[in-house]
């Protein structure tokens, strides 16, 4: 079946949100061509050159936002991109020190693990996740 193999986020201002994702996660950033867009390696792999990561996961992209961030409030209206961590709280911790708001504070989801939802500094929306089949 198919599976997703790439994401991408969108900023107004792509250089404090780079700076949030290598930050938080760690991931890398590589302009690609002429354009406002970087490629994101948020594993081992190297997508500029299509090594794949010995990693789970899939890598993205960064592009400039074509429109103004979305206004507070507003509902989703795109997907959401969840990134399993070790520490579901101290990820919530280092993003908010970051930059990032708490969309949605840290809960067991019974079975699977912690989950919380936060907002980076342009506003997009993000999901961490820590697997712990017994959250309850």
């Amino acid at each position: 079946m198919p599976r997703p193999v790439h994401f991408e986020i969108h900023a107004t201002d792509p250089d404090a949100v780079r700076t949030f994702y290598e930050s938080v996660f760690g991931w890398r950033f590589e302009q690609w061509g002429d354009i406002p867009y970087w490629l994101v390696s948020t594993g081992d792999g190297d997508p500029m050159s299509g090594v794949p990561s010995s990693e789970p996961g899939i890598d993205g992209g960064l592009v400039q936002r074509a429109a103004d961030r979305p206004a507070e409030g507003q509902p989703v209206n795109a997907f959401v991109i969840t990134v399993d961590v070790p520490d579901c709280a101290a990820y919530v911790d280092k993003a908010v020190a970051a930059g990032a708001t708490v969309a949605l504070p840290l809960a067991a989801t019974p079975g699977v693990g912690w989950l919380a939802y936060v907002k980076d500094p342009d506003g997009n929306l993000l999901g961490l996740m820590q697997a712990d089949p017994t959250a309850a």
